[in-house]
Formats: structure tokens, sequence, C-alpha cells
């Protein structure tokens, strides 16, 4: 799933190609990746672009008082293409297609916004302010946003006795962190995922904010200036720990070990971060009975 640092990434490079452009035409193509439905997409046909910025996951597309809104979800992408196809785009079982969005100009540049897998997330939303959009509104605090200290941090640790992997990835907690980065996050910290909020000491909280910004900076100074198709690839080469089970740890050598769930997992190094001891993997544990 695209986090933080590829949909910040995604805005930059959008900004520099679409801004003052005008939308020629908005081609949704699996209707169900659509949320909303007053404005219709094609009301933003004929509108010039403004400022692209990122609230949290989502992309914020403004054109002339209305904005486009994407969540890509866990398997969607947004795919440039200098010279879209002058035919129109049919949907069908076997297309990944969901928005095909055409600028004006002889050149017929553009994007599309697609989704692998049979499982559907992607959400396009079009509306005059992006607070309508239900995600939008939700969204706690941006990470980097430099008003959001340590303090702020602390505040929002206060008395919370859920895991930190769990708290980290909460949308309504902090905006922006998924699966990958609060792995991340938590290993540049030295501290288990299971570990809970309201037990953190002083010193802890701000090891931990510390980490939070750190990871996340980097990353996003990383996919600086990369073009969209090459930001997954920059993501994965840059994780140090989530998506490397079994390889060992970049810090100490140790080697790096899962916990499994119903639709996810996380990774995590023993020696850094849990003082050597392994964390319980009820699902594995069932199925080596």
């Amino acid at each position: 799933m695209p986090e933080l640092p590829e949909v910040e990434a995604l805005s930059a490079f959008l900004s520099e190609r679409l801004t003052g452009r005008v939308i020629a035409r908005v081609q949704p193509v699996a209707i169900s990746a659509l949320k909303t439905y007053d404005p219709p997409v094609t009301a933003l046909e004929g509108r010039t672009v403004g400022p692209v910025g990122r609230r949290g996951k989502f992309l914020d597309i403004e054109a002339a008082g209305l904005h486009l809104v994407i969540h890509l979800a866990r398997a969607g992408w947004l795919r440039w293409k200098d010279g879209l196809p002058a035919e129109p785009p049919r949907p069908g079982p076997r297309n990944p297609l969901a928005l095909r969005v055409r600028l004006a100009g002889e050149a017929g540049d553009g994007f599309d916004l697609t989704e692998a897998g049979s499982k559907k997330g992607l959400a396009v939303y079009v509306v005059r302010d992006p607070a309508e959009v239900p995600g939008v509104a939700r969204l706690g605090p941006d990470p980097l946003d430099p008003a959001f200290t340590l303090a702020d941090f602390a505040a929002l640790l206060g008395g919370d006795r859920r895991r930190l992997k769990g708290l980290l990835r909460d949308q309504s907690v902090l905006a922006g962190v998924g699966n990958a980065y609060s792995d991340e996050v938590l290993h540049a910290a030295r501290m288990s995922p299971y570990k809970q909020a309201a037990s953190l000491g002083e010193e802890e909280v701000a090891r931990l904010y510390e980490a939070l910004g750190g990871t996340l900076r980097e990353a996003v100074e990383r996919s600086r200036g990369l073009a969209a198709g090459e930001l997954k690839a920059e993501k994965k080469l840059g994780l140090r720990v989530h998506g490397r089970t079994g390889q060992p740890c970049p810090v100490c050598g140790d080697t790096i070990r899962e916990v499994s769930f119903a639709d996810s997992s996380l990774q995590y190094c023993p020696t850094c971060q849990t003082g050597g001891r392994p964390l319980a993997d009820r699902r594995l544990s069932r199925l080596l009975k």
C-alpha cells in the first residue's frame, strides 16, 4: 500500500505535470471506485488544475473549486502516460483500469488509476471540500507537519493501552503511516511492536518521535524527483525490516522474523526490538501443529 512518502512523491510528481493544465476528459472505468456522485466526475472537465497535495495517504488534486481526492488502497497505483490511447477505455473483469484523466492539448497526456487483484479498495471522490471525504475528515495530525511537536506526540500516546504497531497505523491518531513504515519506525526506535503506548517513559516517547520523523523524512528524500513508475521499487529497496523475513538485520545481523495476521504481517528484529525474544505468532503455531 502506498504510504506517506510515496503519496508525497506522487503529489510532487503530479504538481509538475498538472498545475496550470486543463482537464479534457475524466473517464471512469470501474464504477465501484467512485464514492461520490454529486458533483459528477465530468464536472472536472474544462477546469484548470491548481495545487496537488497530500492528506495522509490521500492525493488531493484541486481544480478550480473542486477536488479530485484519491486513495490508492492496497493494490492501487497511478500511471502517468505521455500519450493516452485515443479509443475510450473498456471495462472488464481482467482490466485493472479504474479511472482515466486526459489533459487538454495535442499531446494527449494524462494518467490512469489502476488496481490489481480481486479485492477492490481504490477510492475516488469529487468534492468541493476535502473534509467531505470521511477518511480525510478523521485524519489525525501529519507526522511531518512542522507544527507537530514532541509534546503533541506524547499527548497522543498518553493513556493509550494499545500496542504501538496498531496505534501507529491508526489514521485517526497519525495520518499517513501504514504497515510498512510502522515496522520501519519501530525498528529505528528499537521497540517491540507489541509494547503498549501507555507504558512508554519520557525517553522512549522522545526516541519514538525521532524515529517516526526521521524514518519518514528519509523515505521522502529517497523518493524525491522520482517518476511515478519508480516509486514502488524505491520503497522496497529502502525498507530495512518490512518484507525481509529471514534476512539479516542491517543493524545487528540477527534474523528478521515475522508475525502473521489474517490479512497482513509485521516484521521485526528480535535483538534490536524485543531483547532477543521471538514474538508469539499464533497463526504460524497453528500451522505447525
